[in-house]
């Protein structure tokens, strides 16, 4: 089954691949190596913002992460020239929480992000990854997320 039909299985449609909010591109491939840029939560309704610990709940935290991993693919669906079945593995997800001080649930949080990339992708979807705290994200948002990915 095509990545894309998986994806439509879960309910997900891909979004285009957002452009990038400053100077930087939004992914560089090398080789058989895809960078992409941190990805901000947001949704068709615009900006997924708050702080865990503050005004979100673990929950909430987990559909901003899987927004970011939504838009993960969509960028790399644009590096591929649309052919998501190029993936051949998520190799590191790189993730940022806006979270109070004495929040200490980053990890169960991007586990929305992992969640929805193992459930997507299977074993492909699998991956290192990081999740720390930050005092504040880019526009107020609730997750940041930055990813490597490998393909054919």
């Amino acid at each position: 089954m095509s990545i894309e039909a998986k994806l439509k299985d879960l309910g997900v449609t891909l979004p285009e691949a957002p452009a990038p909010a400053a100077n930087y591109v939004p992914y560089v491939v090398a080789g058989d190596m895809v960078y992409v840029s941190g990805q901000i939560s947001s949704d068709e309704n615009g900006l997924i913002t708050g702080t865990l610990g503050a005004d979100m709940d673990v929950a909430a935290g987990q559909v901003a992460a899987k927004r970011c991993a939504i838009s993960l693919l969509a960028q790399l669906k644009a590096a591929c020239g649309g052919d998501l079945d190029r993936l051949v593995q998520v190799v590191k997800l790189g993730a940022f929480v806006n979270s109070t001080a004495d929040f200490t649930q980053q990890p169960q949080v991007v586990n929305g992000a992992s969640d929805f990339l193992v459930a997507a992708l299977g074993d492909a979807g699998r991956h290192a990854r990081a999740a720390v705290s930050a005092p504040s994200l880019p526009m107020g948002v609730a997750v940041e997320i930055d990813a490597v990915f490998q393909i054919k």
